[in-house]
Protein backbone atom coordinates (compact mmCIF):
# COMPACT_ATOMS: atom_id res chain seq x y z
CA UNK A 1 0.00 0.00 0.00
CA UNK A 2 1.29 3.53 -1.10
CA UNK A 3 -0.11 6.82 -1.84
CA UNK A 4 1.51 10.38 -2.83
CA UNK A 5 -0.27 13.49 -2.62
CA UNK A 6 -0.21 14.94 -6.24
CA UNK A 7 -2.44 18.05 -4.91
CA UNK A 8 -2.64 19.69 -1.46
CA UNK A 9 -3.56 23.20 -0.63
CA UNK A 10 0.03 23.28 0.93
CA UNK A 11 3.50 21.89 0.23
CA UNK A 12 6.90 22.13 1.75
CA UNK A 13 8.47 19.75 -0.53
CA UNK A 14 10.62 21.97 -3.15
CA UNK A 15 9.41 21.93 -6.30
CA UNK A 16 6.53 20.67 -5.91
CA UNK A 17 3.62 23.30 -6.22
CA UNK A 18 0.62 23.86 -3.70
CA UNK A 19 -3.11 25.03 -4.69
CA UNK A 20 -6.62 24.68 -3.15
CA UNK A 21 -7.83 21.38 -3.82
CA UNK A 22 -7.03 17.37 -3.32
CA UNK A 23 -5.46 14.77 -5.46
CA UNK A 24 -3.71 11.49 -4.28
CA UNK A 25 -2.26 8.50 -5.90
CA UNK A 26 -2.74 5.02 -4.57
CA UNK A 27 -1.24 1.78 -5.19
CA UNK A 28 -2.76 -0.75 -3.97
CA UNK A 29 -4.29 -4.33 -4.43
CA UNK A 30 -2.36 -4.77 -7.84
CA UNK A 31 -4.31 -1.35 -9.07
CA UNK A 32 -2.89 2.05 -9.74
CA UNK A 33 -5.63 4.70 -8.40
CA UNK A 34 -6.13 8.21 -8.91
CA UNK A 35 -8.66 9.78 -6.31
CA UNK A 36 -9.08 13.43 -7.03
CA UNK A 37 -7.51 15.89 -9.60
CA UNK A 38 -7.23 19.18 -7.95
CA UNK A 39 -8.65 22.20 -9.45
CA UNK A 40 -6.48 22.56 -12.09
CA UNK A 41 -4.33 20.28 -14.39
CA UNK A 42 -1.04 21.07 -11.51
CA UNK A 43 -1.33 17.84 -10.82
CA UNK A 44 0.07 16.23 -14.51
CA UNK A 45 3.16 19.01 -13.52
CA UNK A 46 3.65 17.71 -9.88
CA UNK A 47 3.06 13.94 -10.97
CA UNK A 48 6.07 14.29 -13.37
CA UNK A 49 8.35 15.54 -10.69
CA UNK A 50 7.36 12.77 -8.60
CA UNK A 51 7.75 9.92 -10.98
CA UNK A 52 4.00 9.08 -10.41
CA UNK A 53 2.77 7.13 -13.72
CA UNK A 54 -0.11 8.73 -14.58
CA UNK A 55 -0.47 7.02 -17.59
CA UNK A 56 -0.81 3.48 -16.23
CA UNK A 57 -3.62 4.59 -13.71
CA UNK A 58 -6.32 1.93 -13.92
CA UNK A 59 -8.80 3.90 -12.59
CA UNK A 60 -9.93 7.18 -11.06
CA UNK A 61 -12.45 8.17 -8.23
CA UNK A 62 -14.35 12.05 -7.90
CA UNK A 63 -15.16 12.17 -4.55
CA UNK A 64 -17.57 14.81 -5.16
CA UNK A 65 -18.67 17.09 -8.27
CA UNK A 66 -16.89 20.57 -6.71
CA UNK A 67 -14.27 22.06 -8.98
CA UNK A 68 -11.31 21.49 -6.17
CA UNK A 69 -11.36 17.75 -6.71
CA UNK A 70 -12.61 17.33 -10.38
CA UNK A 71 -10.81 20.27 -12.39
CA UNK A 72 -7.90 18.33 -13.50
CA UNK A 73 -9.78 15.16 -15.13
CA UNK A 74 -9.90 16.47 -18.42
CA UNK A 75 -5.46 17.15 -18.21
CA UNK A 76 -5.40 13.57 -16.52
CA UNK A 77 -8.05 11.87 -19.46
CA UNK A 78 -5.55 13.28 -22.22
CA UNK A 79 -2.33 11.87 -20.01
CA UNK A 80 -4.21 8.61 -19.28
CA UNK A 81 -6.23 7.29 -22.49
CA UNK A 82 -8.37 3.89 -20.66
CA UNK A 83 -8.67 4.33 -16.55
CA UNK A 84 -12.34 5.10 -16.50
CA UNK A 85 -13.72 8.23 -14.09
CA UNK A 86 -16.14 6.67 -11.12
CA UNK A 87 -18.13 9.91 -10.57
CA UNK A 88 -21.28 10.27 -8.88
CA UNK A 89 -24.98 10.34 -10.75
CA UNK A 90 -25.94 13.72 -8.96
CA UNK A 91 -22.01 15.49 -9.25
CA UNK A 92 -22.94 17.80 -12.09
CA UNK A 93 -25.05 20.40 -10.37
CA UNK A 94 -23.70 23.58 -11.13
CA UNK A 95 -24.06 25.06 -7.13
CA UNK A 96 -23.03 28.08 -5.42
CA UNK A 97 -21.55 28.49 -1.66
CA UNK A 98 -23.98 30.28 0.74
CA UNK A 99 -22.15 33.47 1.72
CA UNK A 100 -23.32 36.00 4.43
CA UNK A 101 -24.61 38.56 1.40
CA UNK A 102 -25.63 35.90 -0.74
CA UNK A 103 -24.22 33.37 -3.35
CA UNK A 104 -20.83 33.17 -4.24
CA UNK A 105 -20.78 34.65 -8.15
CA UNK A 106 -18.26 31.77 -9.14
CA UNK A 107 -19.65 28.09 -9.37
CA UNK A 108 -18.60 25.22 -6.65
CA UNK A 109 -19.74 22.39 -9.10
CA UNK A 110 -17.48 20.80 -12.12
CA UNK A 111 -16.18 23.30 -14.31
CA UNK A 112 -15.29 21.53 -17.83
CA UNK A 113 -16.00 22.93 -20.71
CA UNK A 114 -18.80 21.07 -22.97
CA UNK A 115 -15.55 19.39 -25.16
CA UNK A 116 -14.37 18.19 -21.87
CA UNK A 117 -17.00 16.75 -21.10
CA UNK A 118 -18.20 15.24 -24.73
CA UNK A 119 -14.07 13.91 -24.96
CA UNK A 120 -14.79 12.27 -21.24
CA UNK A 121 -18.37 11.21 -21.43
CA UNK A 122 -17.18 7.42 -22.49
CA UNK A 123 -14.84 7.44 -19.69
CA UNK A 124 -17.44 8.19 -17.39
CA UNK A 125 -18.65 5.59 -15.01
CA UNK A 126 -21.73 6.87 -12.64
CA UNK A 127 -22.53 5.55 -9.35
CA UNK A 128 -24.93 5.82 -6.64
CA UNK A 129 -24.85 3.30 -4.43
CA UNK A 130 -21.54 0.94 -3.13
CA UNK A 131 -19.33 -0.45 -6.06
CA UNK A 132 -16.54 -3.15 -5.75
CA UNK A 133 -13.79 -2.87 -8.13
CA UNK A 134 -12.02 -5.77 -6.04
CA UNK A 135 -12.27 -7.89 -2.98
CA UNK A 136 -10.41 -5.00 -1.17
CA UNK A 137 -11.39 -1.46 -3.17
CA UNK A 138 -14.59 -0.31 -3.25
CA UNK A 139 -16.68 2.93 -3.44
CA UNK A 140 -19.26 4.11 -0.65
CA UNK A 141 -21.40 5.58 -3.53
CA UNK A 142 -23.97 7.95 -1.31
CA UNK A 143 -22.39 8.66 2.19
CA UNK A 144 -25.43 8.07 4.61
CA UNK A 145 -25.71 11.26 7.20
CA UNK A 146 -24.57 10.43 10.50
CA UNK A 147 -26.52 10.84 13.54
CA UNK A 148 -26.29 14.68 15.00
CA UNK A 149 -24.25 15.57 11.30
CA UNK A 150 -24.71 19.89 11.19
CA UNK A 151 -23.18 20.86 7.65
CA UNK A 152 -20.58 23.50 7.90
CA UNK A 153 -21.22 25.08 4.67
CA UNK A 154 -24.45 25.13 2.05
CA UNK A 155 -24.23 24.93 -1.56
CA UNK A 156 -27.25 25.76 -3.74
CA UNK A 157 -28.02 24.79 -7.53
CA UNK A 158 -30.43 25.71 -10.15
CA UNK A 159 -33.09 22.95 -10.35
CA UNK A 160 -35.00 23.46 -13.34
CA UNK A 161 -35.53 27.53 -12.35
CA UNK A 162 -35.67 26.77 -8.78
CA UNK A 163 -32.84 27.25 -6.60
CA UNK A 164 -32.59 24.37 -4.09
CA UNK A 165 -29.96 23.30 -1.43
CA UNK A 166 -27.56 20.71 -2.99
CA UNK A 167 -27.80 17.63 -0.01
CA UNK A 168 -24.14 16.71 -1.33
CA UNK A 169 -25.42 13.24 -2.49
CA UNK A 170 -22.49 12.77 -4.32
CA UNK A 171 -20.30 13.01 -1.71
CA UNK A 172 -18.17 9.19 -1.92
CA UNK A 173 -15.18 7.66 -0.09
CA UNK A 174 -12.88 5.40 -1.43
CA UNK A 175 -12.11 2.50 0.95
CA UNK A 176 -9.01 -0.21 0.83
CA UNK A 177 -8.69 -2.77 2.56
CA UNK A 178 -5.36 -3.64 3.64
CA UNK A 179 -4.10 -6.65 6.72
CA UNK A 180 -3.94 -3.97 9.07
CA UNK A 181 -7.15 -2.23 8.20
CA UNK A 182 -9.38 -0.17 6.46
CA UNK A 183 -7.88 3.15 4.96
CA UNK A 184 -9.96 5.43 4.01
CA UNK A 185 -10.14 8.55 1.50
CA UNK A 186 -12.50 10.85 1.76
CA UNK A 187 -12.76 14.19 -0.28
CA UNK A 188 -13.91 16.92 1.53
CA UNK A 189 -16.58 15.04 3.70
CA UNK A 190 -19.24 17.75 3.19
CA UNK A 191 -21.39 15.36 4.57
CA UNK A 192 -19.37 14.82 7.77
CA UNK A 193 -16.30 13.59 8.38
CA UNK A 194 -17.85 10.81 11.37
CA UNK A 195 -20.49 9.76 8.05
CA UNK A 196 -17.59 9.35 5.89
CA UNK A 197 -15.61 7.14 8.31
CA UNK A 198 -19.41 5.35 9.06
CA UNK A 199 -19.69 5.04 5.34
CA UNK A 200 -16.06 3.10 5.21
CA UNK A 201 -16.75 1.17 8.05
CA UNK A 202 -19.64 -0.35 6.84
CA UNK A 203 -18.05 -1.19 3.50
CA UNK A 204 -15.94 -3.78 5.31
CA UNK A 205 -18.04 -5.01 8.58
CA UNK A 206 -15.87 -5.89 11.24
CA UNK A 207 -13.03 -4.27 10.02
CA UNK A 208 -10.57 -1.73 12.00
CA UNK A 209 -10.06 1.92 10.71
CA UNK A 210 -6.24 2.02 10.00
CA UNK A 211 -5.71 5.07 8.10
CA UNK A 212 -8.21 8.43 7.32
CA UNK A 213 -7.16 10.46 4.73
CA UNK A 214 -9.52 12.85 4.67
CA UNK A 215 -10.36 16.89 4.29
CA UNK A 216 -12.98 16.91 7.32
CA UNK A 217 -14.34 20.99 6.16
CA UNK A 218 -14.33 22.30 9.51
CA UNK A 219 -12.45 25.49 8.69
CA UNK A 220 -15.74 27.00 8.70
CA UNK A 221 -16.98 25.14 11.69
CA UNK A 222 -18.62 26.63 14.57
CA UNK A 223 -16.04 25.96 17.65
CA UNK A 224 -18.24 23.81 19.38
CA UNK A 225 -18.74 21.95 16.05
CA UNK A 226 -15.12 21.63 15.21
CA UNK A 227 -13.95 20.34 18.70
CA UNK A 228 -16.83 17.62 18.86
CA UNK A 229 -15.85 16.41 15.56
CA UNK A 230 -11.84 16.26 16.54
CA UNK A 231 -12.97 14.43 19.94
CA UNK A 232 -14.77 11.37 18.04
CA UNK A 233 -12.19 11.00 15.52
CA UNK A 234 -9.35 11.13 18.10
CA UNK A 235 -11.95 8.16 19.61
CA UNK A 236 -11.40 6.08 16.98
CA UNK A 237 -8.25 5.68 17.64
CA UNK A 238 -6.92 5.19 14.04
CA UNK A 239 -3.33 4.40 13.69
CA UNK A 240 -2.70 7.78 11.02
CA UNK A 241 -5.38 10.29 10.37
CA UNK A 242 -4.36 12.87 7.75
CA UNK A 243 -6.80 15.85 8.22
CA UNK A 244 -6.10 17.80 4.69
CA UNK A 245 -7.42 20.41 2.13
CA UNK A 246 -10.88 21.79 3.90
CA UNK A 247 -9.74 20.37 7.59
CA UNK A 248 -8.54 24.04 9.02
CA UNK A 249 -5.48 24.85 10.41
CA UNK A 250 -7.09 25.17 14.29
CA UNK A 251 -8.86 21.62 13.28
CA UNK A 252 -5.60 20.32 12.51
CA UNK A 253 -3.87 21.49 15.82
CA UNK A 254 -6.33 20.15 17.67
CA UNK A 255 -6.66 17.05 16.42
CA UNK A 256 -2.45 16.97 16.35
CA UNK A 257 -3.39 17.96 20.15
CA UNK A 258 -5.37 14.82 20.79
CA UNK A 259 -3.19 12.59 18.52
CA UNK A 260 0.05 13.45 18.56
CA UNK A 261 1.99 11.54 15.94
CA UNK A 262 -1.01 9.97 14.68
CA UNK A 263 -2.43 12.85 13.29
CA UNK A 264 -0.17 13.97 10.01
CA UNK A 265 -1.13 17.08 8.13
CA UNK A 266 0.13 15.56 5.07
CA UNK A 267 1.24 18.29 1.92
CA UNK A 268 1.64 18.15 -1.92
CA UNK A 269 4.65 16.11 -2.69
CA UNK A 270 4.62 13.82 0.38
CA UNK A 271 4.64 9.95 -0.08
CA UNK A 272 3.33 7.09 2.67
CA UNK A 273 3.97 3.39 2.57
CA UNK A 274 1.24 2.22 4.70
CA UNK A 275 0.59 3.44 8.20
Amino acid sequence: MKFEFLVENKTDNPGIMAEHGLSVYIEADDKKILFDAGATDLLIENARKMNVPLDEVDLAVASHGHYDHTGGFPAFCRVNCSAPVYIHKNAFRESYGLMKDGLRKDPSGIRWSSEDRERMQERLILTDGPVHITENICITGTVPFAEGFRPTEKFYYDADGEMREDDMSHEQCLVIRQPEGLYIFSGCSHRGVISALDAGKAMFTGERVAVLVAGMHLYSASEEDRKRVVEQVASEKIDRVMPVHCTGIKAICELKSHMGEACVAATAGDVFDGC
